[in-house]
């Protein structure tokens, strides 16, 4: 069935939830570096998740991950 709203899409959504829901294995894997929050937006265009971090030093840094899907298309299909 071909997606019929994008803007954002529900697998957007869903994949923005299950990026924000990952945090303690993210943060398995980044030695030295602690997430200090995690906030989602998932109702806009391009869901994000925010990680806010604080490496080994006491640095503040902010991580944007932006999901976006493409629009369907023929070539994908017969792939």
């Amino acid at each position: 069935m071909k997606t019929q709203q994008y803007n954002p899409s529900p697998l957007e959504r869903s994949f923005a939830q299950a990026i924000s829901g990952v945090q303690n294995q993210i943060q398995d894997q980044i030695p030295g570096t602690k997430i200090t929050s995690v906030q989602s937006n998932l109702n806009v265009d391009n869901p994000e998740v925010l990680f806010q971090l604080e490496d080994a030093d006491g640095d503040y840094h902010e991580i944007v991950i932006r999901v976006i899907q493409r629009i369907d298309n023929e070539q994908s299909e017969a792939e």
